[in-house]
């Protein structure tokens, strides 16, 4: 019998846009898997993903000059700076208003109840809804209410959520971290806070992230979480990650052997 793969995506802001590139990869080599779990920015790539949404496509319309301030919608709130109205409408539109039941492959995707700290894992109802709570950066975007819960960034909890691959019954697990290393320049507030709350999460991920079968990490520190501007760079380092990988992804996936 086959052992079940399960593909975990995390949390990164826009370093997450490798994640886009490894998927790219993987569809060109045309590797598959049985789940995928998807913490904030992995659970927008995730979602697309298992939507069977044009990579291609996406990559053209994150690159595409300005895009990024479009969807950017401020906010006057003390609950964060962006709304975050417009890049869900732009998730709901790119995942044709998908339930997870309507899904080609099962996803689960993980947010934050900020009111209670509990780690929160959808695997039903709205994907567009689901995915604006996941990527809720505290400080950043306004926290989204939800099911009854007000909802912020998975990572506040678990930027890598192994665990829930395995609960879903994953026998492998390939995780793909995009948060490895820290910025350098820090030039505001906003970036001091992000930056503290990721050196948090990284004791977090420290302790769980021997969970996965094979880890991987693009070289991405030196993107900031919030350089949106910068998709293109992104993309193109989630590809070099997959394509430099792709033989010992393929061997595990394909022999079910795990990595010594």
């Amino acid at each position: 019998m086959n052992p079940k793969r399960g593909l975990v995506l995390g949390a990164g802001g826009a370093r997450g846009f490798a994640h886009l590139g490894f998927l790219q990869v993987l569809n060109e080599e045309a590797m598959s898997v049985d789940l995928v779990v998807g913490c904030s920015a992995g659970a927008i790539f995730g979602a697309l993903w298992c939507a069977g949404i044009d990579l291609y496509r996406v990559q053209r319309l994150l690159t595409y000059p300005g895009f990024a301030k479009k969807i950017l919608d401020p906010a006057v709130s003390k609950e964060g700076l962006i709304k975050g109205d417009r890049i869900f409408e732009v998730i709901r539109l790119l995942t044709k208003d998908m339930t997870f039941a309507d899904l080609k492959v099962p996803l689960a995707v993980v947010a934050t109840d900020i009111e209670t700290g509990e780690l929160v894992v959808f695997h039903e109802g709205s994907v567009a809804q689901a995915v604006r709570a996941s990527i809720s950066i505290p400080g950043f975007f306004k926290p989204y209410r939800y099911q009854g819960r007000l909802l912020v960034d998975g990572a506040v909890k678990n930027r890598l959520p192994i665990h829930i691959a395995r609960e879903m019954g994953a026998d492998l697990v390939f995780a793909v971290d995009v948060k490895k290393g820290f910025q350098n320049r820090l030039n505001s507030a906003l970036d001091i806070l992000l930056q503290s709350i990721e050196i948090l999460e990284d004791e977090v991920f420290k302790a769980n992230c021997c969970g996965a079968d094979l880890l991987l990490q693009p070289d991405i520190g030196h993107i900031g979480s919030l350089q949106f501007d910068r998709a293109e760079e992104g993309i193109q380092l989630g590809r070099s990650l997959a394509l430099t990988k792709c033989s010992e992804i393929k061997r595990i996936m394909e022999l079910g052997v795990k990595k010594p």
